[in-house]
Formats: structure tokens, sequence, C-alpha cells
């Protein structure tokens, strides 16, 4: 029956072609738009890691100057980062199951000459345990041991692209590195990991890309490396004196932990207010406690990696769309009521109310099920316009979801633009038009 009621619906929009198409245009361009913007949203809000999302905690603490809070327009906001002697002290804990402070580097890495010049690369200088906290594959060797952490062992990881550029992809486990002034022994390559949004450390970008080399994070002492993402303070200290800057209250370091259960978490919470307490009374942390553990997207949606920009966008296309919409509506009442005469002949004959506002509510969702697909193929241009604006930081692409989402407005728009002129032709009397005929 519902092949049938199609057929009829297609028959009907053929005796008109120049009108069906306008209405499919009209369609299309509203589906086309909205399901570009709601595919930006989506992706600046998805779950970068699902499968363990609710275990993964960022630490925040609040070592903020007493007279002023972190964000002038929030006084119970923290920092978003932490120090690297607070860093020091917190790991000497044993409650997480996995636990480690990171920062982004930049550094040169130095190829055989045959091979390639010289070359900067991101570097993140991490804990072994960086590899487990955030399930980092692997496609040769796999995380250096925990002893090469308090070493620190001149040992790295390499990203799939640099494994490509240096060793050209093979199986570079064992080999030596040169990065900076000294030689590295590789022990990993990751397979390609680009987490989108870039959750474990979004603060300049969150979908800026990954890091190419991975070192232990206490290498930056010989190394004297400096963070190459955000450092924020509020107390002078001499930026050229190193042990003044590793002990100052600038907080330039990201710290997750995962805690698997309830029990570890509130053991943890009861650690960190601990730590805190003893840090008053050697004169630090001054603030009124306000200690944070965020799981992932509480600490994504904290840190704004969705843009308001975003949702005022998304928010414009769907009223787009609804106008759309809205402005079928004469259209589909002023072809409705010109067949008022045969409708009721049908009426006359036996065809009931309902029979008659489905196969028109089922010819409106005809013609916006073609403009959802002629909808979808916009979109695609549409993302891959925004793709080449912005291709270091996004990649925007329709997936299943997104694919469904455009249909489900293309149907939404069709229910809106149709329902009103169906339930006006099926509600005139057929007596009117047969006294007439």
């Amino acid at each position: 029956m519902l092949w049938y009621q199609v057929r009829i619906a297609l028959k009907s929009l053929r005796r008109n072609p120049v009108l069906s198409a306008l209405m499919i245009c009209a369609v299309a361009l509203g589906v086309g738009v909205s399901t570009t913007f709601v595919t930006g949203y989506y992706i600046f809000s998805l779950n970068p890691i699902p499968e363990k999302s609710d275990v993964l905690f960022y630490v925040q603490m609040d070592n903020w100057d007493p007279a002023k809070p972190w964000r002038d327009d929030d006084p119970k906001a923290v920092p978003d980062q932490i120090t690297y002697r607070d860093m020091v002290e917190i790991m000497k804990s044993d409650i997480p199951t996995h636990q480690g402070g990171s920062f982004k580097a930049s550094l040169f890495v130095h190829p055989d000459p045959k091979v390639g010049r010289p070359f900067k690369s991101r570097a993140r200088m991490c804990f072994s345990d960086f590899f487990s906290l955030f399930e980092v594959p692997f496609e040769y060797g796999g995380p250096w041991p925990a002893g090469a952490d308090t070493g620190p062992d001149a040992v790295v990881v390499l990203a799939d692209e640099t494994n490509q550029k240096v060793f050209g992809g093979q199986n570079s486990v064992g080999r030596m590195l040169r990065i900076e002034d000294r030689d590295f022994k590789v022990v990993g390559v990751i397979k390609p990991w680009n987490p989108r949004p870039k959750y474990y450390d979004p603060h300049n970008g969150a979908f800026e890309d990954g890091e190419g080399i991975y070192l232990p994070l206490e290498l930056f002492r010989p190394l004297k490396v400096r963070s190459a993402g955000n450092t924020s303070n509020w107390k002078m200290f001499k930026w050229d004196n190193w042990d003044e800057f590793l002990a100052s209250e600038a907080v330039w370091i990201q710290m997750w932990v995962q805690l698997d259960t309830a029990e570890q978490r509130d053991s943890y919470m009861a650690f960190l207010n601990a730590y805190v307490d003893g840090q008053k009374k050697l004169g630090r942390m001054l603030r009124p406690t306000n200690n944070r553990l965020l799981p992932v997207m509480q600490w994504l949606d904290e840190d704004g990696v969705v843009p308001e920009e975003a949702t005022t966008l998304m928010v414009i296309s769907l009223l787009f769309l609804l106008v759309c919409s809205l402005n079928l509506i004469g259209i589909l009442l002023g072809k409705f009521l010109a067949r008022a005469p045969e409708v009721s002949v049908r009426r006359a004959l036996g065809a009931n109310r309902k029979a008659i506002f489905l196969q028109h509510l089922i010819e409106c969702e005809t013609v916006a099920i073609i403009g959802g697909v002629l909808g979808i193929l916009i979109a695609i241009g549409g993302l891959r316009a925004v793709n080449s604006l912005f291709s270091d930081n996004f990649d925007f692409q329709l997936d299943i979801n997104m694919l469904g989402v455009a249909i489900l407005l293309s149907l939404i728009a069709g229910l809106i633009a149709g329902a009103y002129p169906a339930w006006r032709i099926c509600a005139i009397p057929p007596a009117v038009h047969l006294r007439e005929r």
C-alpha cells in the first residue's frame, strides 16, 4: 500500500515539474545548510574516547593568587593546568590505576642526511602511563618501561607520520634517531592516531594535529625544554633561572588520572585535599580549597571545546530549515486545493478522510525525501569547503549518524510543510464540488 501511495505521489509531481522542482530545491537547500552546521556541532561535541571517558579524570588544583581568582568573571574558576612541583608530589600517590602529567614541546629531529633535512616536530613530554591512559594503539613495539621515566632514559616513541618520514614506515624499533643534540632509541611506533577533539591537551586548539614524537617527561631537565603550549603565572620569578622556574607557581602541566571505581575517586579526592591542606601550612595555595576531578566530557565542556559559534550556527540553520518548510505551506495548499473536485469524487466513491490525508502527506514526504538526498549532496560540498578553509584543524565528514539526521530533518520538513495542506484538502465537504459538477 505504501509503494502504491508513493507511485501516486510521483505521478502527481510529474504533472507540474517546475513547481515540484521548486519545492524540492527549497527542501534541499534547508536540509543541506542545516545538516552542514549540525554536523559541525556534532563533530565538536563527539566523545573522543567513549570506552573509558567516565574513568579518565583531568586534575585541577587552585594555586592562584589569593587576592585574585583565575578568571575575573568566575570567582570559583580554577587554573586549567597545574605546576610542575605539584605534579611531582601528587604522582607519588598509588591510588590511580594509571596517572601522568604531560606537556607539549617543540624539538628538532635530525634524520639520516640521506633521508632528509632536519625538521621541527611537536613533541609530547609524558610518562609511560600516557599510552595506557589514552589507549594509544601501537604498530610496532610499545611504550617505554616505567623505569625509563625515572632514569630518564633516552628513548622515544614515534608517531606513524614521523616514522614514515624518517624510516620509510619500516619497523624502526631498536634504531637510533637524533633529536636535538642527543641520540634516542626508538622503542615503539604508534598507528595513525589523532583523536578529535584532542581531549588530553586542547589548550592550543582542540583540533590541532597530534605530536610526532613522545619522550619521557623528565628529559626536559637535561634538554632544558620549555612548554610550547600555554604557561600562566601570577607570582614573579626569573624566567631564565631554571630552578626558579621549576619551583614557581607557573601552571603548564596537564595532569590525568584513571580512577576505575567510586572508592578510588573518593580516596584520590581525599588525597588531593590533604595535599592542599599541607601546602596551605607552607604558605601556598591560600585560596579556598577547590580541587577538581573532571571526566573527559565535562573537561571538554569546561575548556569550551564546543565554540558558542557552533551552537549558534546550528540553531540558525535549523530555523532556516523551518522557514523553508513554512514557505512551502502556501505552495502545497494551493496545489492541493486545485484538485478539490477530484478529491470530492473519491470521497463520494468511498475514500475516507484518513486515506486522503495519508495520500497527500506521503506526497509531501516524497518531495522531502528527494530534497533530503539533494540536501545531503549540498552538505557534503559545504563540509568540503569548510575542510579546505581549515585543513590544518578540522576534518568534518558525514558519517552514518549524520546521514540519518539529514533524512530525519527532511522528513520533519515534509511534515511541517504538508500537515496543514493535507488536513485542509481532506476536510472539504465533497458535496460542495459535487453540486457544482
